[in-house]
């Protein structure tokens, strides 16, 4: 009828009697009289104590178990930390748990979620590099700055550091915004604005505009955003924020086409679909319209405007003399010849709005133009008409398009036909006529240089016949030429006697 029961140095023992609570047995051996008792051990290396019934038990034995156990409640709006040795647990609301005292060194630590979900700086020191359920870590580095929402509202900004917060039944995010980039996407912007104005005013410049305005914010000199009418912004402090009216002058003055048009590569990316851009060169005049209204005349250089509540066009003419060519016109000719022409004209613009209000395409008219006066000109000849005199088109064509063009602001200086082109089968009749002229004039001269040949020779032999010294003479410069061919000669006799041989042989 006797029990003996032995508690071991790291157990802890709770002594039951028909399963009414006795009292606590601390390490040792305990012996009792009868059948009805008995004992449940807990290992004290495991410092939670998984009482059954604790509700039970500390309802009527709290002051004997609060001797022994480490009790935390907590209540919905609570939550608590436990530290036994080194690890630590969390514990969620409407949980009651209990710790071993006196084995391992047991604390407990209570948190109103009302009052704040975040965790004092002490514990989150405690707790780095340890997972606990129910707690969020977040780390802020040196250059951002987080923004702090509970249930997708903004709560409050959070400086560089380490955060922990209880996320037992509540969304907890951070945002990290960097303090580098001077211009973040800031969340729900129009919110921060009228629900948060402390947030805005501490961290932010914010900029608003009227309908006929428009921003430049900088940083450290350099432009960062443009900003359309109407439109609102958040900046880090420290951004500068120029605002221009363009009410009555859209027009950007030298100093902002320097920095937006001509300046850095990121500025104009940022001015692309802000500016309407135009370009005069040298010797070129531009025409600016507004909502499809002239306005003025643009010399040479870069002009910009902004194109917020306005419509934009320029044109740029070129007030050099310029060059058009007609080529591959195939026409007949008044004696039914076809024949293909190339023809150039040379013009300058001297009025470029009149002619832009009065051509819709200024090239295209003109070429056809051209057209005409040429067909024109060359229907009217025969083919030896033109080939005689092809001045004759030119002045013609020169005439009808002078006359064309002077209403529209146009002056053409120069008109020519380069090439005239005949078909194959013409070409050949042609060079036949041309030969046989040739060869007729040839004849001629051939027929007047024979003539006078005779007469020389005829003339030579009268004075020889006449003159015996002219004939020795002549005799002479025949004998040389006949020494040119020799190359040796043998001497035989006297001088004498050899010539009179080699002329007997002539004469022979």
């Amino acid at each position: 009828m006797w029990k003996t029961f032995y508690i071991k140095p790291n157990e802890i023992g709770i002594l039951y009697h028909r399963s009414d609570f006795k009292k606590i047995l601390q390490p040792g051996t305990y012996t009792y009289f009868g059948r009805y008792w008995q004992v449940k051990t807990y290992d004290l290396n495991q410092p939670e104590a998984k009482i059954e019934n604790l509700e039970l038990l500390l309802r009527n034995h709290s002051s004997e178990l609060q001797q022994y156990l480490l009790v935390v409640r907590t209540a919905f709006n609570q939550a608590a930390l436990v530290r036994f040795g080194q690890n630590w647990i969390s514990i969620a609301p409407n949980q009651l748990r209990a710790f071993w005292r006196g084995f391992i060194e047991v604390e407990s630590h209570l948190f109103n979620l009302n009052e704040s979900l975040e965790l004092p700086a002490e514990f989150v020191q405690q707790l780095r590099g340890i997972a606990l359920s129910g707690i969020k870590k977040f780390q802020i580095s040196e250059y951002e700055i987080g923004l702090l929402y509970v249930q997708n509202n903004f709560v409050r900004p959070l400086e560089p550091g380490e955060y922990a917060f209880w996320v037992v039944d509540r969304e907890v995010s951070v945002r990290t915004l960097s303090r580098i980039v001077p211009n973040p996407d800031f969340p729900l912007e129009d919110v921060l604005i009228e629900r948060h104005p402390e947030f805005v005013a501490a961290y932010c410049e914010i900029v608003q505009l009227q309908n006929q305005q428009v921003a430049i914010a900088r940083y450290q000199s350099k432009a960062i955003a443009i900003l359309p009418p109407c439109s609102r912004k958040l900046f880090w402090q420290g951004v500068e924020v120029e605002v221009i009216d363009i009410s009555t002058d859209a027009k950007l003055p030298s100093r902002l086409i320097a920095e937006l048009v001509t300046g850095l590569p990121e500025a104009l990316a940022l001015s692309r679909y802000c500016l309407h851009i135009c370009e005069v060169p040298t010797q070129h005049v531009g025409l600016l319209y507004v909502n499809q209204e002239f306005q003025t005349q643009l010399q040479p250089g870069k002009h910009a405007w902004w194109v917020f509540g306005r419509s934009l066009q320029t044109e740029v003419f070129d007030l050099r003399q310029q060059t058009m060519e007609v080529s591959g016109q195939d026409i007949l000719s008044k004696d039914k010849v076809p024949l293909r022409l190339n023809l150039t004209a040379g013009f300058r613009i001297l009025d470029p709005l009149t002619a832009k209000n009065s051509l819709s395409d200024i090239t295209n008219y003109l070429y056809k133009e051209l057209q005409f006066a040429l067909r024109g000109a060359v229907g009217e000849r025969t083919l030896d008409a033109l080939l005689e005199d092809k001045g004759a088109i030119d002045r013609s064509i020169f005439d009808y398009i002078r006359q064309k063009t002077t209403d529209y602001g146009i002056e053409v200086d120069s008109v020519g036909v380069k090439d005239i082109i005949l078909p194959g089968e013409i070409r050949t009749i042609l060079s036949k006529v041309v030969e046989a002229e040739k060869a007729a004039q040839a004849n001629v001269v051939r027929r007047r240089e024979e003539t006078a040949a005779t007469r020389s020779m005829l003339n030579t032999a009268k004075v020889m016949e006449d003159n015996p010294v002219a004939l020795r003479l002549k005799e002479l410069e025949v004998l040389e030429r006949i020494a040119e061919k020799i190359e040796k000669i043998q001497v035989n006799g006297s001088l004498d006697s050899i010539l009179t041989e080699l002329i007997r042989i002539n004469r022979q």
